[in-house]
């Protein structure tokens, strides 16, 4: 075995082109906080409004989030009952949702620095040039931040941005940072290959929530009897894009931090990777086989690079093999 591009190589490169650095995340999460703060600060002068509360939710509040996202998301919560309940029309939800941001933060903004975009409403920060997206969350007070979130789809999904934060911190404070940091640069290898398919005009399915779940398996079950190398980046990966082609992503996946395996209901759905907060949630179930072949066909290929790369004499020759996953930007002092 020879290690041409090891762990520190892989490190350097998460620092230099895919960690978001930390000025500009410190940036992002201050403006999330200035949002909850005015918010906080409305709602404690109209005791009764119905946008609840916010929280930081996505990538960027889990410190997950590559260089090359530009969005923070940010989960708001408005009392169900105050828009006709959780099965109100989404086009409904995100304009009442967009006069009570005016109603909030409008007075230090310009009316055009509020739109409704895709399932959320865009606020622009000029300071930062920032666009923060407010999604709303259905809210009927349950505890530990749980609510229905609307789906790309149309559904109505019970979620809690708490607790998949807290998924996921908990893994991290055992693991350490590397567990994030490997997060990060498998999805930028996910953005590679997105990219790269949508050139061709076939798109690749393979949401980031995905890369988040499959990482967070593997360091709860390990692969093959060996714990995740989360200091081992290069074996990490091989690890990873391992599971992936010898299982071909055919092998529920289920957490029970929050719920019981037994929860889980039967599925014919050609991918199972079950939301750590809802039992009833499969978060690719509109993935098809073809979908699926796809993943575990790209991944097979990445596999070989990986572990080419791992055996071969020449230094130059597994830098090339890593730049298949990550573009011609990877290079190594």
């Amino acid at each position: 075995m020879h290690d041409h591009v090891d762990h520190d190589a892989l490190s350097t490169y998460a620092v230099e082109k895919v960690n978001v650095p930390k000025e500009k995340a410190k940036a992002r999460r201050a403006q999330v906080a200035h949002l909850r703060a005015r918010l906080e600060t409305y709602i404690a002068s109209h005791p009764d409004y119905d946008l609840v509360k916010m929280r930081g939710s996505g990538s960027v509040a889990k410190h997950t989030a590559i260089k090359t996202s530009s969005d923070t998301d940010v989960a708001a919560y408005v009392r169900a009952s105050a828009v006709g309940g959780i099965h109100v029309q989404e086009a409904q939800l995100l304009n009442w949702l967009l006069e009570r941001c005016k109603e909030v933060y409008g007075k230090t903004k310009d009316a055009d620095d509020f739109k409704v975009s895709h399932h959320a409403v865009g606020i622009t920060m000029h300071g930062t040039g920032l666009k923060i997206d407010v999604a709303p969350v259905l809210y009927e007070d349950e505890p530990d931040d749980r609510g229905h979130l609307v789906t790309q789809s149309g559904d109505r999904v019970l979620t809690s941005v708490t607790q998949h934060l807290e998924f996921l911190n908990s893994r991290t404070r055992v693991a350490g940072p590397e567990l994030k940091e490997l997060i990060r640069l498998f999805k930028q290898f996910i953005r590679r290959i997105k990219d790269e398919s949508a050139a061709t005009g076939q798109e690749l399915r393979f949401k980031s929530f995905l890369v988040e779940l499959l990482v967070a398996h593997l360091y709860d079950h390990g692969w093959n009897g060996e714990p995740l190398a989360v200091k081992n980046y290069p074996r990490a990966f091989e690890q990873i894009l391992g599971y992936i082609v010898t299982t071909g992503l055919k092998t529920p996946i289920i957490f029970t931090d929050f719920y019981t395996a037994s929860q889980v209901k039967a599925s014919h759905d050609a991918m199972q990777v079950w939301d750590p907060v809802n039992p009833d949630n499969n978060v690719v179930r509109g993935y098809t086989d073809y979908d699926r072949q796809r993943i575990v066909d790209r991944c097979s290929q990445a596999l070989d690079q990986v572990v080419w790369a791992s055996t071969t004499g020449s230094k130059g020759t597994a830098v090339d093999a890593w730049r298949t996953l990550f573009g011609p930007t990877f290079s190594v002092a």
